[in-house]
């Protein structure tokens, strides 16, 4: 059995949100290490390597630090991230415990401590040259961002908005099915922004175009990082507003409406699909 909490008071202590995070990191950036022993999150690829479950306070022989990124201080100590190759053969004691677990055996501060150094890595390895010139990079004193040397730029860590919706239709909800998902598992109608949007008018182009339903009573529930790679959901609740179900089969394998009182296989509750299925599920009276 997970760890993780069964019940969350709201989207905001959800896994990956920072929230989870405040009382055990002081994040500070990179240039701030202030060097000596501490913490180490050694990712490989959406995997952390722990040692009985705990964060390793050494690196590992034949590990170069060389690439390592400084995240602030972890209980105090600090707290570094380095990407192990996939290729590698795994460091003597430690075992690999993945981030994207449907029931990981992490605490909720760990494993989202884990998705943020992923997240982190991600950015770092993708922001090496510079998207106008291809020029190399250096980071800007004090910040997570990077200035090209050749032209100047200036470049942020880049978060991508999605948004996800449970769509109620009396007692029934709208749940979708992609092919690639486990065997029997449905979730919520989800995607990114296209550029001009607004989050509602994503919202009710998604809906539309991979079921064919029409939507009203768009609310706006809350939101969670989801740093796989680098997304942040916006969850939203709305209702029926006619249609009938025509699936987008390049996007699902599936789409039907569900009695809330007999739902298939859902997703993990460390997501906000889940969050919003179990709390908004069900339509009001």
């Amino acid at each position: 059995m997970s760890p993780l909490p069964e019940f969350y008071p709201s989207t905001l202590h959800l896994p990956f949100n920072n929230e989870v995070l405040q009382a055990h990191l002081q994040r500070e950036p990179p240039d701030a290490d202030p060097g000596g022993e501490g913490f180490w999150l050694l990712l490989r690829g959406s995997e952390l390597l722990l040692n009985d479950l705990e964060l390793p306070t050494s690196l590992p022989t034949g590990l170069d630090p060389s690439g390592a990124i400084y995240l602030g201080r972890w209980q105090g100590r600090p707290c570094r991230a380095l990407a192990v190759s996939r290729s590698a053969a795994l460091p003597e004691g430690l075992a690999p415990e993945s981030l994207q677990a449907a029931e990981p055996q992490l605490c909720i501060e760990l494993l989202s401590l884990g998705a943020l150094a992923a997240q982190q890595l991600y950015w770092d390895k993708n922001s090496a040259r510079c998207s106008q010139c291809g020029g190399e990079q250096e980071r800007l004193p004090g910040e997570w961002g990077k200035k090209c040397r050749a032209c100047g730029a200036l470049h942020f860590p880049h978060i991508h908005p999605c948004v996800i919706v449970v769509v109620r239709r009396n007692d029934e909800v709208l749940l979708v099915r992609k092919a690639e998902w486990v065997a029997g598992r449905y979730g919520l109608v989800a995607g990114f922004l296209d550029m001009g949007e607004c989050l509602e008018e994503a919202v009710v182009r998604e809906v539309r175009e991979e079921t064919g339903i029409r939507i009203k009573n768009l609310r706006y529930v809350g939101s969670q990082s989801w740093p796989f790679p680098s997304q942040l959901m916006a969850g939203y609740v709305a209702d029926y507003d006619g249609g009938d179900i025509v699936i987008e089969t390049k996007e699902l394998e599936d789409a039907r409406w569900f009695p809330v009182d007999a739902l298939p296989l859902l997703p993990p509750k460390r997501s906000i699909a889940r969050y919003l299925i179990d709390t908004y599920g069900k339509a009001q009276p």
